[in-house]
Parts: structure tokens; C-alpha cells; sequence
């Protein structure tokens, strides 16, 4: 079974707009899900999905946020298992790359590990989906 998810995408905008869409507390709020974190190693941040959006309380840690790169555990609702993710970004001619990884799911016993990287694949098109459409608000668009 496959343990990484890797999503790549393009944007036309800075990196620096871009860095603080997934680094911002306000920001990740607007446009991914309630959240209470800091992009400073050792915070343990919580992320609170709605109801609509079909998903359970999302809780870790913060290991690394250093310009551009940033990495937390990420531990689903009232399970122990924790996966890895990490936001990569890089300066480009148009704008700013995007590379994210999720890794750790084989973390998951047997067929829940299928079960969750099937439901954390389709999770991060979607994600990469909505930064893609909150980046393109007119208070973005530079």
C-alpha cells in the first residue's frame, strides 16, 4: 500500500501570499477549517471541522515552520495514529509551487490504512482545491 501523498500546484501569487494562506490562523479558518494554530515549532494546534464538512477534530504538533516549509504531525479525531504532513514552497517565474506530502498513513492497522489514505487523497485535492479558490479573492489577486 502506498504511505505518501504527494499534491503539487501552481499559483499566481507571491510566495510570501501564499505561505501566510496555510500559516495563518485567520486565513487557514477562512478557507480550509476552523483552526487554532501557530506555524512555530512546538505548538500543538487543533483543527474543528464543521458538521457539513464530514470530518472529525484534527489535533498535533507543529515540528517545523521555517521560511517557506512547513511540517506537523497530524492525528485524526479519537484515534492515536499519527501521519506527517508538510507544506513545501518555492519562488517560481509566475508565482509560487506548491508541494504537499502526507505521510505516515501505513501508521493505520490493515484496511483502515486504505480506508484513510483513499479519504486524506481525495481531502487534499479538495484542500489544494479551496487554497486555489481563496487565493483568487479579489483581495488576493495581485
Amino acid at each position: 500500500m502506498k504511505d505518501v501523498i504527494k499534491k503539487e500546484h501552481s499559483f499566481n501569487h507571491s510566495i510570501d501570499t501564499v505561505w501566510n494562506a496555510i500559516t495563518k490562523q485567520e486565513e487557514i479558518s477562512t478557507w480550509f477549517i476552523q483552526a487554532d494554530f501557530k506555524a512555530e515549532p512546538g505548538y500543538k494546534y487543533t483543527f474543528t471541522a464543521s458538521e457539513e464538512q464530514n470530518c472529525t477534530q484534527i489535533t498535533g504538533e507543529v515540528k517545523q515552520a521555517t521560511p517557506y516549509t512547513l511540517i506537523y504531525t497530524w492525528i485524526v479525531g479519537d484515534t492515536k495514529v499519527e501521519t506527517t504532513v508538510k507544506w513545501e514552497l518555492e519562488k517560481t517565474a509566475s508565482g509560487t509551487k506548491l508541494s504537499l506530502e502526507h505521510s505516515g498513513i501505513s501508521n493505520y492497522e490493515g484496511e483502515t490504512a486504505v480506508k484513510m489514505f483513499n479519504h486524506f487523497n481525495g481531502g487534499w485535492d479538495n484542500c489544494v482545491s479551496e487554497l486555489s479558490a481563496y487565493l483568487k479573492q479579489p483581495i488576493h489577486a495581485r
